[in-house]
């Protein structure tokens, strides 16, 4: 793939299902990478470091921060996330697509920093079945998921600010609208002139 890459974030309440989307649509879209954030959360079960995240204690990341070293970073639910900034500009270079699972507020400082963010916001199609993924998911204690809930109002406020709009009722319509979004920015005469630029000259000659 030629051409600089598109960097898309990628938001969502607690158990809207944003992790398990965007999962599935790395495995089925080609020149597509997710970007692997930093934080001092603790790791869960099943997780593995450098793959779900970087686990790292604050003073490392705090370190890091002191450095500018991230395009991003928040505090949510009391641990701090960030995104290594020249990690992402190298893969947009060199023309990789680049997906940042972040919240709401991370995904307002990336797009100040780079307009050309496209940014997707995922809704669940109800208070009542984010409620039941996030029981059902057995990650967190009863007091957890009631401030998740508390706080998932709030966050679902700021779809308005995002770029696209999915709502995962059914999984599989939630992905294809996901991959038509990334295929859709692909294919902007923007991009595609520089993509297509031999066959252009070879058509106009």
């Amino acid at each position: 793939m030629s051409g600089k890459g598109t960097l898309f974030t990628v938001s969502a309440p607690s158990g809207a299902g944003k992790t398990s989307l965007v999962n599935a649509l790395l495995e089925n879209t080609a020149g597509l990478q997710v970007s692997v954030s930093h934080t001092t959360r603790p790791i869960r079960p099943g997780e593995q470091d450098g793959v779900n995240y970087h686990f790292v204690t604050e003073g490392v990341f705090n370190g890091m921060l002191a450095e500018a070293a991230f395009l991003e970073h928040a505090k949510v639910f009391g641990n701090l996330y960030g995104t290594s900034q020249s990690w992402v500009e190298e893969q947009l270079e060199s023309g990789s697509d680049v997906i940042l699972e972040i919240d709401w507020q991370g995904a307002a400082q990336v797009r100040h920093l780079l307009p050309a963010t496209r940014s997707i916001f995922i809704l669940p199609p109800s208070r009542a079945t984010l409620a039941q993924r996030l029981t059902q998911r057995g990650q967190d204690e009863s007091d957890i998921i009631a401030t998740r809930m508390a706080q998932a109002k709030e966050e679902m406020s700021h779809y308005i600010e995002s770029d696209y709009l999915v709502v995962n009722k059914d999984f599989s319509q939630a992905l294809a609208e996901l991959q038509a979004i990334v295929i859709g920015q692909r294919l902007q005469t923007s991009r595609q002139a520089t993509c297509l630029a031999p066959l252009v000259t070879e058509l106009l000659s």
